[in-house]
């Protein structure tokens, strides 16, 4: 494929991101869009879960991307960590005129050579030329993020990528509080991926720091998790292969996707990674409104019964201690060959 040719000045971006709006707002439906902090580009409040596609197989995967895109969905989220997604998402998205979605990416390499193999490989994967975003992945621990702002860290391969077009926006993601506020105050990140979800922040106040540093540094929250419901329970038994609960009712969907993208600087919310809770995801996000004290206090009675599936990790990256062993086991996190991924 020839290399586009995308220089990174503001006023190019915002011109490259507009056109994507633009067409974004003609195959919208009813789905809410909302505008990507600092950019040009309006994001609908639902994003395409990449992870998804390691569950099905390819045929499947090639009906699924085409079928999100007609529901108004046009944000498609991978990442290298994801099993084949990358591999299945590529031929999928074929269909698509390439200016009419925005694809995100990511890299769990720390040091920029890593970061520049893995990008490149992603880039032949998905079968593009650029990503529009593209984000440091599962930051934990604040010696994590030193290292990839520092020098000879992936964000050098980054900043580069973004020179020379490969790469629009720059983003990260992150499971601690500790890492992601570190990450926020040492880079003007365009976006930042975390958890946003009614049980954790009722529970343990887990997000809402985060939520509220990105607001005032006008950096747009990729909101995930957002229909979890805690960790599992000892003993409980478990209706998908799944290293989390989520909600499965649409109404009690609807009002978790409600709370979630009603909190400060949350642009968009990606579901759980399954297709058909992708879709139930999208339903709701088609009936979205701020969400009231009623649903509020119903959300809340949901939570006080639940665990905190975040608790562990933050408590102790919070205290600077080891975390010994997988702390979410089945995650795509833990770098466990064979993990159940959700």
């Amino acid at each position: 494929m020839k290399r586009r040719t995308f220089i990174m000045t503001v006023g190019g971006a915002a011109l490259g991101l507009s056109r994507l709006s633009a067409a974004a707002a003609r195959n919208s439906g009813d789905l809410p869009h909302r505008t990507l902090g600092k950019a040009a580009f309006r994001m609908p409040a639902v994003g395409f879960p990449g992870l998804a596609l390691s569950r099905y197989s390819q045929e499947e995967c090639n009906r699924a991307i085409p079928k999100a895109f007609d529901l108004g969905v046009n944000h498609f989220d991978v990442a290298p960590a994801y099993g084949d997604a990358e591999i299945k998402m590529g031929p999928a998205l074929q269909g698509i005129p390439r200016e009419k979605y925005f694809l995100s990416c990511k890299t769990k390499m720390r040091d920029a050579k890593g970061a520049q193999e893995e990008l490149e490989r992603s880039l032949r994967r998905l079968r593009t030329d650029y990503f529009d975003l593209y984000q440091l992945h599962h930051l934990r621990r604040p010696e994590e993020v030193e290292r990839a702002l520092g020098p000879g860290g992936a964000m050098e391969t980054i900043l580069k990528a973004r020179e020379e077009g490969k790469v629009r926006l720059i983003g990260f993601s992150a499971h601690t509080t500790k890492s992601a506020i570190l990450a926020l105050k040492k880079f003007p990140f365009d976006t930042v991926m975390f958890p946003v979800n009614f049980v954790e922040m009722f529970k343990i106040g887990f997000g809402k720091p985060v939520v509220e540093l990105a607001a005032a540094r006008g950096t747009a929250v990729i909101a995930i998790k957002p229909i979890a419901a805690g960790a599992w329970k000892p003993g409980q038994k478990r209706n998908r292969p799944h290293w989390y609960p989520s909600l499965e009712e649409q109404e009690q969907i609807n009002m978790a996707m409600r709370f979630t993208l009603s909190q400060k600087a949350v642009v968009t919310a990606i579901p759980t990674s399954f297709l058909d809770l992708f879709e139930k995801a999208v339903a709701a996000g088609k009936v979205y409104r701020p969400i009231s004290p009623e649903e509020t206090d119903q959300l809340r009675k949901i939570a006080a019964q639940s665990l905190s599936l975040f608790k562990r990790e933050e408590d102790r990256v919070a205290l600077s201690r080891p975390l010994p062993g997988p702390v979410h086991p089945g995650s795509p996190h833990e770098d466990e060959p064979g993990g159940l991924w959700a």
